[in-house]
């Protein structure tokens, strides 16, 4: 870990916080991922043995703690008092990113939205059944297809058929996708443009936008206009 010897609580916090991946596995745990698995789903990209460096190091600096599964077998991890009080900075940061940086392509993976969305679910509004939501995002050559289970009110995404019948079809352009969730454009935009398409079921097509609660920084407004 860098040091850089100064008194000031800024600097101190940010020799902790400021390292690569930590506000984001910091970000999973307040939003209740608990077990690695979890956590890790919520990084794409970081590699395990780092993961698990930045959750000893989290532990050791007393901002979460490791508890038995009561299964015998691997860890929940939680966040203690001082951990919980980092969703005020984490909000705060969030805000300012919202407000004043610019969103540019790649930063616009779907998987990454529609685990975001997991987070955000509306559950009293999603019927308490299992359903299969596919997505095909027509503008991507690669990984260009996901599925979001919904069981119990509660959402997975997977990256291959998950193994039941799919009940919803959505054909969607990724940045359109992504600024819907985001509270940048509206959903019935998104559908007039033909940039959002879904299929199936009618009660339950015109009812899945109404699922997602949006990014819980949906309401910030940006501080340069959108354009699509």
């Amino acid at each position: 870990m860098r040091r850089y010897n100064q008194y000031c609580p800024i600097v101190r916090a940010s020799e902790i916080l400021a390292e690569r991946w930590t506000l984001v596995i910091v970000r999973n745990i307040l939003l209740g991922c608990r077990t690695f698995t979890e956590i890790e789903r919520g990084a794409p990209g970081i590699s395990k043995t780092l993961l698990t460096q930045r959750l000893k190091g989290l532990e050791r600096f007393g901002i979460i703690r490791r508890v038995s599964n009561g299964q015998g077998r691997g860890h929940r991890y939680e966040p203690t008092a001082s951990g919980q009080e980092l969703w005020d900075v984490c909000e705060s940061i969030g805000t300012w990113g919202a407000r004043w940086l610019e969103v540019a392509p790649e930063h616009l993976d779907p998987y990454v939205v529609l685990w975001s969305m997991c987070n955000s679910l509306r559950k009293e509004l999603i019927p308490d059944r299992r359903i299969v939501v596919r997505f095909d995002f027509s503008d991507l050559k690669r990984k260009n297809r996901f599925w979001l289970l919904l069981d119990r009110r509660e959402g997975e995404v997977c990256l291959k058929h998950p193994g039941f019948d799919e009940d919803l079809f959505v054909t969607a352009d990724s940045e359109w996708f992504a600024k819907w969730h985001m509270g940048w454009v509206p959903w019935s935009q998104a559908v007039r443009a033909g940039r959002i398409k879904v299929e199936g079921p009618r009660d339950l097509a015109r009812a899945f936008h109404s699922w997602d609660g949006l990014s819980h920084f949906a309401a910030v407004k940006p501080a340069s206009g959108i354009e699509l």
